[in-house]
């Protein structure tokens, strides 16, 4: 008599993934209010890991909020514009920040040190738009939109726990964007690609550079910016300001310091921290 063969085990059903959520309005309101409050958050990506996508739509978000307080945006800033940083993150392209008139520093004018979380500067030049600039367009054609440049610093103060971030991290927070200040406007008649720069804390120098670390010219940056623009659906206006990018590492802050750079050819911006 032949042996039956043990009946077959039904082998559990697979469980469907979890729904992965993003709540772009809360996360935005999240990083709002730390900005707002000068209060340091854990990463994002402790509890959810955002596409490059969403955390962009994260930014326009924040920014939204601001508007509705009543700011009003005035151009936009340049991240990851040196090509070790970019090596650095793993990324193949740079990322960018939008900018509004509640940002602007006054040149030479003080800056409260308790409104940040952990603020840093970066030396590097601006540009200013006398019409508007938008899509794929080549260096002379970036060139024939601006109207004047200027030596300039950028605060940027990262609203994570210990300055620490993922790429889409630091998109979401506006590409660790919270000020600048620009100095002397002059027409962009002369070359700018190498210009020596010198960033100084209480009349000592604390970083030594030049705008060829901008991605070997500043004005790449500026072509980038006008793609970026156009893909978002938000061309560069006239008179608006782009920052183009840190030419050297940034420095911490402390209160009570007086902050100066001094370009080749282009004058010295500065500002003060008051603790």
């Amino acid at each position: 008599m032949a042996a039956k063969k043990p009946a077959s085990k039904k082998k559990p059903a697979a469980k469907a993934p979890a729904k992965r959520v993003v709540n772009i309005n809360a996360i935005a309101k999240s990083l709002d209010d730390a900005a707002r409050e000068a209060k340091a958050i854990a990463q994002i990506s402790d509890t959810v890991e955002l596409t490059l996508q969403e955390a962009y739509q994260v930014q326009k978000q924040m920014i939204a909020l601001r508007q509705k307080r009543g700011e009003r945006r005035v151009g936009i800033k340049m991240g990851f514009t040196s090509r070790a940083k970019i090596v650095q993150m793993g990324i193949s392209d740079m990322i960018w920040g939008r900018l509004t008139n509640g940002m602007i520093v006054e040149e030479g004018g003080p800056i409260d040190f308790s409104r940040y979380v952990h603020p840093r500067v970066e030396p590097e030049i601006a540009f200013l738009l006398k019409r508007p600039l938008f899509g794929l367009v080549t260096p002379m054609q970036a060139m024939e939109a601006v109207e004047a440049i200027a030596p300039a610093l950028e605060i940027i103060d990262s609203r994570y726990d210990n300055f620490k971030f993922s790429l889409a991290d630091v998109v979401a927070d506006n590409a660790s964007s919270s000020g600048f200040v620009t100095g002397p406007w002059v027409k962009p008649d002369f070359d700018f690609s190498n210009l020596g720069l010198v960033l100084n804390f209480d009349g000592k120098p604390v970083q030594i550079g030049s705008t060829a670390a901008i991605m070997g010219h500043p004005v790449r940056s500026l072509v980038a910016a006008a793609r970026f623009a156009a893909e978002a659906g938000e061309p560069l206006q006239t008179g608006w300001i782009v920052m183009a990018g840190g030419a050297t590492a940034a420095e911490a802050l402390s209160p009570n310091q007086h902050v100066e750079m001094e370009m080749e050819k282009m004058g010295r911006v500065s500002f003060s921290t008051r603790g």
